[in-house]
């Protein structure tokens, strides 16, 4: 039986939408779903919802919590794959502290989670933790993958990938909205369901390749259908010119907020701005 630990599951939101994807599948829905995380009560929490959720799917699995260090290892023993989805020091005092100290010096950031200096604080702070976690996974698991959630995401999968033997993915969740967002922000959400992406790059610098309807056409550039769509506030009519005139002011504002960073012509980067605009100088 495959088996899934999930570190930092007392995030129980994060814990609900992996997991919960992972027991619609039917490749991993038999799966021992392994639950790790410091935080007895907001682990507790997160097993709560996931039983509901496993019970509406059928019963398949079966779910296991671990608390605190000296549970770790048996979390993570014999595990195939192993999720990381944590947060070192809270966001107060930690986050808050990682915005305010650069900001007193005039240095203003967007957000925390991929370069600058409280990136690299975020790092730091989070290295050994992750050290932690590999010295146990070579032990117990040492086939396992890790699969890393936690920002800062290069930071943190380069480390594992250079000075541990722990096979690991960096990943990120907002490859999975970026589509949705977008077709969103043009009032085309007729064309959500069946769609398609394209999406290549690194970590908060990903470019949107291509997008194509259930039919395969492709949207929103020059094969935009052209007539009228329908809104969710009824059935509003709108023409492709409209369409077009929306995409070329969501491309404007991306390009003012990321500063210098070259667009690709009939592309869009992912996720949002604000994480994109750490790629750039301040």
């Amino acid at each position: 039986m495959t088996k899934i630990t999930f570190m930092g599951a007392g995030s129980t939101v994060f814990a609900r939408n992996v997991i919960g994807d992972c027991m619609c599948s039917e490749a991993l829905r038999d799966s021992v779903f392994a639950l790790y995380d410091i935080d007895a009560k907001r682990l507790e929490e997160s097993r709560t919802i996931l039983e509901a959720m496993r019970a509406a799917k059928g019963n398949y699995g079966k779910i296991e919590c671990y608390v605190g260090v000296e549970q770790r290892k048996d979390a993570l023993r014999n595990a195939n794959f192993v999720v990381d989805a944590i947060q070192v020091g809270l966001y107060d005092p930690c986050t808050i502290i990682d915005f305010e100290v650069p900001k007193k010096y005039g240095l203003r950031q967007t957000i925390a989670d991929t370069l600058g200096i409280g990136g690299i604080m975020r790092a730091l702070r989070t290295i050994p933790v992750l050290k932690d976690f590999a010295d146990d996974m070579a032990e117990v698991c040492p086939d396992a993958l890790f699969l890393n959630y936690t920002n800062p995401m290069a930071m943190l999968t380069g480390f594992m990938l250079r000075y541990t033997p722990i096979k690991t993915v960096g990943l990120c969740h907002s490859v999975q909205v970026c589509s949705e967002g977008l077709l969103r922000d043009l009032g085309m959400e007729d064309k959500l369901e069946g769609r398609k992406e394209l999406i290549a790059g690194i970590n908060h610098m990903a470019w949107l390749l291509d997008l194509r309807d259930r039919r395969q056409r492709s949207l929103p550039g020059s094969q935009i259908p052209r007539g009228r769509i329908s809104r969710e506030t009824g059935r509003r009519k709108q023409s492709a010119h409209g369409i077009h005139q929306k995409l070329r002011l969501l491309r404007d504002r991306i390009q003012r907020t990321q500063r210098g960073i070259q667009h690709v012509l009939h592309q869009i980067q992912i996720p949002g701005a604000d994480r994109k605009i750490q790629h750039s100088a301040g």
